[in-house]
């Protein structure tokens, strides 16, 4: 095949050769994540948690909804997983507002049902609050004692000391959770929400704060995960996907407007405010750069507050704002203190108002389609009609790709099926996140044929050699070593 791609004799010679290299890659990959999943399985020692009814059914009781048949089903597999005596590795998937966090919290009572401790890592200071906010009154319903505890958390030494000696159940935080001097009397179970925001190596250190068996580790995102990017990079994780909405969801109209057409989102965002409802308006940038036109939150939110919208309540919120005070305007809008919100990327995730229904974005084109989901899926949490209207000034021809997608589907994993074609595997999951995606020469991860060849040879050479102890694997053996070697160090 070396040979063959260097000097074919016919461009159907350089395909074959080119197709083999491909297959060599991509078999190397999944032979290394299958084997890893087999060490997880049969190497480490894990909980077997009850099945039996208790905890998980008093908390749906208590809800003041009704879960999906979607959620039912993906709660389903994931206590069927903790009931076995090994680890749980599982990926949750789900729509922006689908409902995940209410299977993770069915998965966590599912824990502290026997005896164990959970835990919830969230990448961001809101985002963890928010959690805590939204489930605590529910654990207390149902008898479950929860925490929060970040950098920045009332009553720090207290709450460490309530963790370590088993008072608290639950325990919701952000990195602070995997610093030193946190200990948990008997963790049980690992939630880690928004994945993507944290590396491999923080993932493994939360698990790792476990003295006993290996918790159960349940990881959940919202950025959809093109199929064969799932199947490829997460071979190591079952799957389950909430792949249903709530009823009474209204998907979020999608407007791509001209630079002249400015004025009409701003009228919007008024008449949407004055029927009481709330709007966010998203910049690039926090501020000002020389020699660069893009729109920044500190100086957009001035000029909106003075020239725009003088008699509304303007907000801006940004990276750059201490944590209590991001805090302060995250609770102002949440209570509708503030009619329009202006922000930076930092509500990507997390932030849940159902009052705000109008999400404006300048500078559409400096993001990519997965975020300008994410970003969309802030507004649309209610029962009332929500739009999204994006603006761009002078967009390229692949941004104008972009927005057009936005304005055509609502449906992430289509969206990310679309990215993954336009802009490559790279955009998704970087080495730090993955630890697995090595960089390969020849394959892209945007074959599912590929990877279907690749997966169903490794599952043949496995069932027939499970520890490729075989010689004639010894030189497979010695590259996914190399591989393994390269993910670690990556």
């Amino acid at each position: 095949a070396v040979a063959g791609s260097h000097f074919p004799e016919s461009p159907a010679e350089a395909e074959a050769a080119r197709a083999r290299l491909v297959f060599d890659e991509l078999f190397r990959l999944e032979v290394a994540l299958a084997l890893r999943k087999r060490r997880q399985i049969e190497g480490e020692e894990g909980i077997a948690h009850t099945a039996a009814p208790g905890l998980v059914e008093a908390f749906v009781a208590a809800l003041p909804y009704r879960l999906t048949g979607a959620q039912e089903r993906v709660i389903a597999e994931i206590r069927a997983d903790m009931a076995t005596p090994h680890p749980m590795h599982r990926l949750l998937q789900g729509e922006v507002g689908s409902g995940k966090t209410a299977v993770a919290m069915a998965a966590l009572l599912a824990g502290v049902q026997g005896g164990y401790q959970g835990a919830v890592m969230a990448p961001t200071e809101v985002l963890a609050e928010q959690h805590y906010l939204g489930l605590e009154p529910l654990a207390r319903l149902v008898g479950v004692r929860m925490a929060l505890l970040t950098a920045d958390s009332p009553g720090r030494a207290g709450v460490l000391a309530a963790v370590a000696d088993g008072t608290v159940d639950v325990v919701v935080g952000t990195h602070a959770l995997i610093q030193e001097g946190v200990r948990f009397a008997r963790l049980g179970i690992a939630v880690v929400d928004e994945q993507h925001r944290f590396g491999v190596y923080q993932r493994v250190a939360l698990r790792e704060k476990a003295e006993g068996p290996h918790p159960d580790l349940l990881i959940m995102t919202a950025t959809p995960i093109p199929r064969t990017l799932a199947q490829a990079i997460s071979a190591d994780l079952d799957q389950s996907v909430v792949d249903e909405l709530p009823p009474g969801r209204e998907p979020v109209r999608t407007y791509w407007l001209r630079p002249r057409e400015r004025e009409r989102a701003y009228a919007f965002i008024r008449h949407r405010v004055t029927q009481g409802e709330q709007a966010f308006v998203v910049c690039p940038r926090v501020e000002d750069v020389d020699d660069d036109e893009t729109r920044a939150a500190v100086t957009e939110h001035e000029r909106l507050s003075t020239e725009v919208f003088p008699d509304l309540r303007v907000g801006v919120i940004h990276g750059r704002l201490r944590p209590g005070d991001k805090d302060a305007v995250m609770t102002a809008f949440r209570d509708g203190e503030v009619d329009v919100l202006v922000a930076t990327s930092v509500i990507e995730v997390g932030v849940d108002v159902p009052n705000a229904t109008v999400m404006v974005i300048e500078g559409a084109d400096r993001f990519g389609l997965a975020q300008l989901h994410q970003f969309r899926g802030r507004v649309g949490r209610g029962s009332r009609e929500s739009a999204c209207l994006l603006l761009a000034d002078d967009p390229s021809r692949a941004a104008a790709e972009r927005l057009e997608a936005m304005t055509r589907t609502t449906d992430g994993l289509a969206l990310a099926e679309r990215d993954l074609e336009m802009r490559g595997p790279g955009d998704y999951f970087g080495v730090q996140q993955s630890g697995v995606v090595d960089r390969f020469r020849f394959a892209r991860l945007t074959s599912s044929e590929a990877l279907r060849d690749a997966q169903q040879a490794a599952e043949s050479v496995l069932a027939a050699d499970p520890a490729l102890a075989g010689p004639e694997w010894a030189a497979l053996r010695a590259r996914v070593a190399a591989f393994d070697a390269g993910a670690r160090r990556a």
